[in-house]
């Protein structure tokens, strides 16, 4: 079994207690990281009205909840959400509390989508689980339509240079995965998670990668001591 299906088949292992974890472990500050990223996307993108949004490593649909219940909030007529990912268990969670969303089962780097079909492509706290990145960002610019927007929320990898750099990591090597573990009865997938950071690209790195597959880093800024980044990009 490679990398990637290595992944997957941990996803479908959590994938029933994933999103209570998900809100324990980041004490619900997830959910501020995530409505900041809609705001700002619909707000670069300043459009009335949006074709399709494609939300990538979709999960259990958490960012498309957020990107429905912001675009309303925003008097944004969203017509079509879609979300994809590869592991079924994740998105079986998914259907059930979106029945109307379509979901394809499918890796960031091969997507079963129209070119310049999308407006908006979004990856949260999924990209440092692509083993082919930038093959997943060369095909984020062949789906998005020029002027289209790529939005990514993620843990990324920080010089520790003061008490509450050392602070967040030991949270999140030593706690994160003893408190996932306990509720998901999979520790070594919470062990994987920070590891993941750990081996993850620095915000610098991600930009370079970003900008060789002719998306153009717009907006970046880091939320909640530097625990999670957003970076949006344009697709020239």
């Amino acid at each position: 079994m490679g990398k990637q299906e290595k992944i997957v088949s941990m996803f479908n292992e959590i994938a029933g207690t994933y999103d209570i974890a998900n809100r324990v472990l980041s004490l619900g500050i997830d959910k501020s990281w995530r409505n900041k990223a809609c705001n700002k996307a619909f707000e670069l993108y300043n459009k009335e009205d949006i074709e399709k949004i494609v939300d990538v490593a979709c999960g259990t649909g958490d960012m498309i909840e957020f990107w429905k219940k912001i675009a309303k909030e925003n008097g944004i007529n969203l017509k079509n959400i879609i979300g994809v990912d590869p592991s079924v268990g994740m998105m079986d969670v998914a259907k059930k509390k979106l029945p109307e969303v379509e979901f394809i089962e499918a890796g960031a780097a091969q997507m079963p989508l129209d070119n310049n079909s999308a407006d908006i492509i979004s990856i949260s706290y999924g990209i440092r689980n692509v083993v082919q990145r930038q093959e997943a960002f060369d095909e984020f610019s062949r789906v998005l339509k020029k002027g289209g927007l790529v939005v990514i929320s993620e843990f990324t990898k920080k010089e520790k240079s003061s008490l509450l750099d050392h602070l967040t990591d030991f949270y999140m090597n030593k706690i994160l995965p003893t408190l996932g573990g306990l509720i998901s009865k999979n520790k070594d997938a919470y062990i994987y998670l920070p590891n993941s950071i750990d081996e993850f690209l620095t915000t610098e790195n991600l930009c370079k990668e970003l900008k060789q597959a002719g998306l153009e880093p717009i907006y970046t800024k880091d939320f909640s001591m530097k625990i999670s980044t957003l970076i949006i990009a344009r697709k020239l």
